[in-house]
């Protein structure tokens, strides 16, 4: 069983997508411990696409798969605002989820420089 995951980040100050913003995914066994499994970096239009996760080299190829448990999706949103010199309240957004079947994931965020929300998209 392999889900797949996706995101997409949209800033609604400026009512554009979210670019260039370094994203996390990790999974989380039950001792609570997290394993960084991979990273990107949000594309023009603001989304991580499945293939455009880059696992990490230590990672074997099972653990490539987005099996049944829980994930964490982090955003490095500092930088981001930064570059827009704005003042930023969450230096990141870390997104807490469970992947339950082999369906498609989609995790969108809607960010502001004092607020954020996120919901399963589609």
């Amino acid at each position: 069983m392999s889900a797949t995951l996706s995101s997409h980040i949209l800033d609604t100050h400026l009512g554009t997508p979210a670019a260039d913003i370094a994203v996390r995914l990790h999974r989380v066994p039950d001792s609570g411990d997290t394993i960084l499994l991979a990273h990107g970096t949000t594309n023009s239009d603001g989304r991580v696409t499945p293939d455009a996760w880059q696992f990490e080299s230590s990672i074997d190829g099972t653990e490539r798969q987005l099996d049944t448990g829980r994930y964490t999706v982090t955003f490095d949103t500092q930088a981001y605002f930064d570059a827009q010199q704005l003042t930023a309240f969450y230096p990141q957004v870390v997104i807490d989820f469970v992947i339950k079947d082999a369906s498609h994931y989609h995790v969108p965020l809607l960010l502001s420089a004092h607020g954020y929300s996120t919901y399963r998209g589609s």
